[in-house]
């Protein structure tokens, strides 16, 4: 939604109303995730999407008719066996379930925006269905709340959860009774969590850097590349990550750990045991979702002697990826920051059917 703000802000501007309408769930396969939006303006202008192209005119017509008054703020979904998603090319399988509603600058937006803009993690919480439809209740980590749902005791649970959502980056419909009750279903609640890019930080000014710096820029993150050699890391030699640290990995480790969270990942790609054993001892002491270490098995099986020998626990090193990376015959720093990549992705979403290469045998790179 924030990266259609501008459009929505020229429409207004010049005395138009806007509708919003957000994905709010799916069942099966879908296009877009949860949170996607497209803003459609008074006079059929489009920002935004919410199918990659699909059901991106029927959402137009549905807008157009909530500007017009034909009906409420609501929900509305399309799926594989509706006649009117088929004809407008939704054949994915799944269905879509969308939230339309006029878009109006209410205290809690205006608050989300702030938040956004300054970079600060933020959750909104919007009713989707139930009394008040339409409210919306914007939470900070700090436990602020700005706006309301409707009641305060609905208010008061809604915030606590959202701030749970929040924590993992996490977007979800919530269900509860009118004043917040538990296993009821009066009210739904979209929470949508707002959070800065996700971390990598990555250990070891070498040429794989280079490469796992780019496909990290491309998946969302923010990177940072350290490495106390000075000589080697510089801005110069790696123009595409957010920040170069000169420091040894322990210590820069330690200056960050309270910021560092479990959509965070840590690469240290150095295999040289000076370097990478304080990198992954500091690493485990993190929250971060993701620790990685290159090398081959022989490397790091001296590796883990060295971790054991600096008080790693067995259930610490079950942490750690390495070889890090998926066995796809990964050779070139291009091939094996994919490899690295679609590691991190599988272990966050649980699907490991890809094969990790440190639950494997055997050489790491085979022949032709």
């Amino acid at each position: 939604m924030k990266e259609i703000l501008g459009d929505v802000d020229r429409w207004r501007a010049r005395g138009e109303r806007v509708a919003m309408a957000r994905v709010i769930g799916l069942d099966g396969s879908g296009p877009r995730d949860p949170g996607a939006a497209m803003a459609v303006s008074e006079s059929g202008e489009v920002a935004g999407s919410v199918s990659g192209g699909c059901v991106e005119g029927a959402v137009v017509e549905e807008a157009l008719a909530l500007l017009s008054g034909e009906h409420a703020p609501g929900v509305v979904s399309f799926g594989y066996s509706d006649d009117q998603a088929f004809a407008v090319g939704l054949t994915c399988g799944g269905t879509i379930h969308l939230f339309v509603e006029p878009f109006e600058d209410t205290q809690a937006i205006a608050t989300w925006r702030a938040a956004v803009a300054a970079e600060r993690p933020v959750a909104l919480a919007t009713v989707i269905e139930g009394p008040h439809t339409g409210a919306k209740l914007a939470v900070e980590p700090d436990g602020t709340q700005v706006g309301t749902l409707g009641d305060p005791d609905l208010d008061r649970v809604v915030a606590r959860d959202a701030l749970g959502e929040l924590d993992s980056g996490l977007t979800a419909i919530r269900h509860y009774g009118e004043h917040g009750e538990a296993r009821e279903r009066t009210v739904q609640v979209f929470v949508e969590s707002f959070a800065p890019p996700p971390r990598m930080v990555i250990f070891g000014a070498v040429d794989f850097t280079a490469a796992l710096a780019r496909v990290a820029k491309l998946l969302g993150y923010r990177v940072i590349v350290s490495d106390a050699r000075s000589v080697f890391a510089t801005p110069a030699r790696f123009p595409m990550a957010d920040e170069v640290v000169n420091d040894w990995p322990d210590r820069y480790l330690a200056s960050i750990r309270a910021e560092l969270g479990p959509r965070d990942v840590v690469c240290v790609l150095t295999h040289d045991a000076k370097f990478d054993v304080p990198a992954i001892v500091s690493a485990l002491a993190t929250d971060v979702g993701y620790i990685g270490a290159m090398g081959s098995r022989r490397t790091h099986a001296a590796r883990i002697e060295r971790l054991r020998e600096a008080g790693v626990r067995e259930e610490q090193l079950a942490r750690v990826m390495a070889p890090i990376g998926l066995d796809i015959g990964a050779r070139t720093p291009e091939e094996t920051a994919i490899a690295i990549c679609a590691e991190m992705i599988a272990l966050r979403t649980g699907d490991g059917s890809g094969g990790s290469l440190r639950d494997g045998d055997g050489p790491i790179h085979r022949g032709a």
